[in-house]
Parts: structure tokens; sequence; C-alpha cells
């Protein structure tokens, strides 16, 4: 019970203070130079984490298990960590940004789940579905 609670507390703080730090990334720095150093930064994390839990088969072994996905999410990344670079430099709320392409990756996400993943979809989460239409047409209403 202890990892399914941390790991929805680790993911939900690390995306705060995610997007904390991308709307703090000065706007004179070279978009470039901040993803080096953000991902040089982030291999050392991991090699540290991959030090610390090694692989039971040993490392040759676990790249050769490795499958499209961690490519695939490689490019999701650099696409992300972007976007918002850009997303924050051109002046959106970091609030409306934030939830506005979290709210809307999930709703993206739902077929996915049905249709690739055989989730199945309870009426509440039908509801929660609607509500998050209503909230992104209320985070986009024009005072």
């Amino acid at each position: 019970m202890f990892l399914f609670y941390f790991s929805i507390t680790l993911a939900i703080c690390s995306s705060a203070l995610y997007h904390f730090s991308a709307k703090s990334v000065p706007s004179n720095i070279n978009f470039a130079i901040s993803l080096l150093v953000t991902y040089a930064v982030a291999i050392g994390i991991t090699l540290v984490i991959a030090l610390l839990f090694p692989a039971d088969n040993g490392f040759a072994s676990e790249l050769k298990n490795l499958n499209w996905a961690s490519f695939l999410l490689a490019v999701a990344v650099v696409g992300i960590e972007f976007g918002f670079l850009l997303v924050y430099r051109s002046g959106w709320n970091l609030g409306v940004a934030a939830v506005l392409t979290n709210v809307l990756a999930s709703l993206i996400l739902v077929p996915v789940a049905i249709f690739v993943f055989k989730d199945k979809l309870s009426w509440v989460n039908i509801t929660g579905i609607l509500v998050c239409f209503a909230g992104l047409v209320m985070l986009n209403w024009k005072r």
C-alpha cells in the first residue's frame, strides 16, 4: 500500500515542481542549453537511482528487453519540456497552462484507455470527464 500512495504523491509533487521550474527558467536562456542542463542533471539522478536499485538480470540484459515505448517516451519527454518552455515564455499563466494541458491530454487518452488497454469507465468516471469539459470552458471563459 505504501507504493500506491508514495508513487502518486511523488508524481503530483514532481509535476508541481516541474511547472514551477519551467515557468522560472529565464526567458533570455537558449532553449537547447536549458534542456541540455536539465537532461544532464536527470542522467546523473537516474544513474544514482540505477545504482541504488540495480537490475536483477544485469544492465545489458535489461537493455535487450527494451521496446519502442522507451524511445517514444524520450520523444514525448523532449516535446513536453520544449513545449512548456515555449508555453510559459509566450505568456501563459502557470495554473491555466498546467491544468489545460493535463486535462486535455487526459481527455485524449480516454479513448486510448478504452480501446487499446481495455479500461472500463463507470458513470462516476463519465461524470468526471464531463466536469473536466466544463472546467476547460470555465478556464477559457473571457471575462
